[in-house]
C-alpha cells in the first residue's frame, strides 16, 4: 500500500544516526570548534546544497548504476541497502559485491519502494533522478531526514539541465570532476583513503591506455539509443572526455548539447570515421544494443553508405562508459585499443 512516511523501524534509525542535509551556514562542528569522535559531524558541499553527516552512512540507497559502482569500487556494499536504474550488467570485477545487494528496481523505483529500504543516505547519477519526474525530489527527501547527494558531474560541472538533450554544458566535463565525485563519497563514507586509492588507479590507467596514441585526424560519432531520432553525443559530455584524452574529434563538437537527437541526413553529411555504439541491455529505447545498431546502420538507406558502415568501424561502449562514471576511464580505454586495432592511431 503506498505510503508517504518512513516505516517506524525506519523513523527510530534516523535519529539515531542523526543525518540532514542542511542549507548553507549549516556547521560541521560541535560548539566550540570540536569535531566529533571519528571525524563527524562532516559536510559535502554539493550542487548548492550542503550535505552533513553526523556518523558514515549505514544504509545507503544508490539510484543509478554510476553510484552504485562508484560505491562498490569503495568496498561498501555492505553498507548498501539498495540499488536501482541500471543499463548494463555491472562493472567487472563487482560481481560477487553487487550480488548481495538488493536491487529495488530496474529502473526508476517507487518513492516507497525506496523508503522501504530505510535509507539513511541517497545518492544519484543525475539530478532528473531526484526532481521532478524523478523518484522523488531532494527535498521530499530531506523533510524526512534523508539526506541526497547528486553528481556533480551533472549538476555543478557547468550542466545546464534546463536545456534540451539531456542538458548542455558552458564547460566540457572533465574527468577530474568524476574523480571529485569519487573523493566526495570516500569523504562521507568515511574511506577516503579507499576514494585516494581508486583515483590514482584510474589515473594510471588513462596513462596507460594513452600512451603515445596519434588520432589526430579520426572523427568520432558516439551514439546511445533510438534508431528513428539518435541520440548522439554533444561535445562536452563523458564521450567527449573520452575524445581528447585519445586525441581524436567528435563529429558533433559544435553542439554543447549533452545528447541532441540528430537526424541521419545530418550524419550523412559529418559523415564520421569511426562510430562509438552504446550497447545496452535496457529495453527503454530503439536499438540499445550495439548488434541492433550496427543492422539498422546497414540497412537504413540515409547510413548504410556512411564510411564507418562500408569500412565496418564500429567500436562498442557500455552505456556507462558513455555517461560521466568511472566507466568513463573504460571507454577511454576501450576507444584507444579500438583506434588502435582499426589501424587508425599510433
Amino acid at each position: 500500500m503506498p505510503r508517504n512516511t518512513l516505516r517506524p523501524t525506519a523513523l527510530l534509525l534516523l535519529p539515531a544516526l542523526l543525518l540532514t542535509a542542511c542549507g548553507a551556514g549549516g556547521g560541521d562542528e560541535r560548539p566550540g570548534g570540536a569535531a566529533s569522535a571519528g571525524g563527524y559531524p562532516r559536510t559535502v558541499d554539493n550542487c548548492g546544497h550542503r550535505v552533513t553527516l553526523t556518523a558514515p552512512p549505514a544504509r545507503a540507497v544508490s539510484l543509478n548504476q554510476g553510484t552504485t559502482e562508484i560505491l562498490l569500487s569503495l568496498g561498501l556494499a555492505d553498507r548498501l541497502a539498495g540499488t536501482a536504474t541500471w543499463t548494463d550488467p555491472v562493472m567487472k570485477g563487482l560481481e560477487k559485491a553487487n550480488a548481495s545487494v538488493p536491487r529495488l528496481a530496474d529502473n526508476n523505483p517507487s518513492f516507497e519502494k525506496v523508503l522501504d529500504a530505510e535509507p539513511d543516505f541517497v545518492t544519484a547519477s543525475f539530478e532528473s533522478t531526484v526532481g521532478k519526474g524523478g523518484v522523488a525530489t531532494r527535498e521530499r527527501f530531506e523533510k524526512l531526514g534523508v539526506p541526497v547527494y547528486v553528481s556533480p558531474t551533472d549538476c555543478a560541472a557547468g550542466k545546464d539541465n534546463a536545456a534540451g538533450g539531456d542538458g548542455s554544458r558552458s564547460r566540457p566535463l572533465e574527468l577530474a570532476d568524476v574523480y571529485g565525485e569519487i573523493r566526495d563519497l570516500a569523504r562521507a563514507f568515511g574511506v577516503e583513503e579507499r576514494g585516494e586509492d581508486l583515483v590514482a588507479r584510474l589515473q594510471e590507467r588513462v596513462r596507460a591506455a594513452t600512451a603515445g596514441l596519434d588520432a589526430a585526424d579520426v572523427s568520432l560519432m558516439y551514439w546511445f539509443a533510438n534508431a528513428q531520432s539518435p541520440y548522439l553525443a554533444g561535445c562536452c559530455g563523458a564521450p567527449g572526455a573520452i575524445t581528447r584524452a585519445v586525441g581524436a574529434r567528435n563529429a558533433f563538437t559544435d553542439t554543447h548539447d549533452e545528447w541532441p537527437q540528430i537526424n541521419w541526413e545530418t550524419v550523412a553529411d559529418r559523415d564520421p570515421d569511426v562510430i562509438v555504439l552504446g550497447d545496452l541491455t535496457r529495453k527503454s529505447q530503439t536499438a540499445e544494443s550495439a548488434a541492433a545498431k550496427i543492422r539498422f546502420l546497414r540497412g537504413d538507406p540515409a547510413t548504410r553508405n556512411l564510411t564507418a558502415v562500408r569500412e565496418n568501424r564500429f567500436i562498442l561502449l557500455s552505456g556507462q562508459a558513455m555517461n560521466p562514471s568511472l566507466r568513463t576511464v573504460e571507454g577511454i580505454e576501450q576507444v584507444a585499443a579500438g583506434l588502435r586495432e582499426l589501424g587508425l592511431a599510433g
